[in-house]
């Protein structure tokens, strides 16, 4: 993985590298543990304090980091005898959303998430995280699949939006979309999202109509990008930063409005410091969410998920 550090967090990076050192050297070597337990909390205290204090939009940023764990990632730590399932049966396959079979805890379940790439070869076969319809209807197929052997849909989000290209229009990216909305509503088997990175407009709720949705600290999730806000409201992408903290799109914002469940702690520096970790957190919020679902009928938990997405939002007489 090519380094790449925001300036912000560069402070962080360097203590960070200093703890994957000495960690190395304690697992040899037992006298290094008690300088790794303080150099492991100064870390810890310093990141606290800077990220503290980040503006929207250098969450924004954040989520964006190309060394953050993405879905594949995070189904190899979380997942067992994960099989990748392909194509939409109409058109192609599409490898902007990765999705198949696995086990969790024992369980069998569906898994749907996003993937971008990691080179740039990678990058544009996986068109950046950004589905075509292709990808939307893969979604909704492995959706109606679960529905009918009742598997637990777990989901990750990680997407700029959908692919707005020519080619995409020509081949019903809104119907695409709306497809998965339905399919997700009416599907009558626990559903959880986790937000690992961005979360942009549609592309992301097409894999994002669920009982449960959990943000990652510095993942975000918004109608459009703040470069796009900017540019219808100001004519300037220039003022992005103005867009992103106007916007509300950062994790706090999100829970406060109810557009989410819960935030998932990440370590010290944010997910890529330690993939680890972030997945544990995660896991553990996953557990938790499925087992109190688990306990739903199955009317119920599309009654729950109706439920859930007519309380948000608000208006004044």
């Amino acid at each position: 993985m090519a380094a790449f550090v925001l300036p912000f967090e560069k402070p962080i990076v360097d203590l960070v590298s200093r703890v994957r050192e000495l960690r190395l050297l304690a697992e040899s070597d037992p006298k290094f543990e008690h300088e790794l337990r303080r150099l492991e909390d100064k870390t810890g205290r310093l990141a606290r304090e800077i990220f503290a204090t980040l503006t929207p939009w250098q969450k924004v940023q954040l989520s964006r980091h190309p060394n953050r764990p993405y879905t594949l990632d995070y189904v190899g730590r979380l997942f067992e005898d994960f099989q990748e399932l392909h194509g939409d049966r109409r058109y192609g396959d599409d490898a902007a959303i990765v999705g198949g079979l696995a086990r969790y805890r024992g369980r069998s379940v569906v898994v749907i998430g996003h993937q971008k790439g990691r080179t740039t070869k990678e990058k544009v076969a996986r068109n950046f995280g950004q589905a075509h319809p292709e990808g939307n209807r893969k979604a909704c197929r492995l959706y109606e699949l679960a529905d009918r052997f009742g598997l637990p849909i777990f989901t990750f989000i990680d997407t700029p939006g959908a692919y707005p290209g020519i080619g995409a229009e020509e081949r019903g990216q809104s119907e695409a979309i709306g497809a998965c909305l339905f399919a997700m509503s009416k599907a009558q088997v626990p559903i959880i999202a986790t937000i690992i990175g961005e979360g942009g407009s549609g592309g992301a709720l097409a894999l994002g109509v669920a009982n449960r949705v959990h943000v990652l600290e510095y993942g975000t999730y918004s109608v459009i990008s703040p470069e796009g806000c900017a540019s219808i409201l100001w004519k300037d992408g220039a003022k992005s930063n103005i867009a992103a903290a106007a916007m509300r799109m950062t994790a706090p914002d999100l829970l406060q409005f109810k557009i989410v469940d819960s935030i998932i702690e990440e370590p010290p520096g944010g997910a890529h410091q330690d993939p680890a970790v972030a997945a544990r957190n995660i896991d553990v919020v996953l557990q938790a969410s499925l087992r109190e679902l688990l306990a739903m009928t199955p009317e119920e938990l599309a009654d729950d998920r109706y439920k859930r997405f007519r309380s948000l939002g608000a208006y004044v007489a």
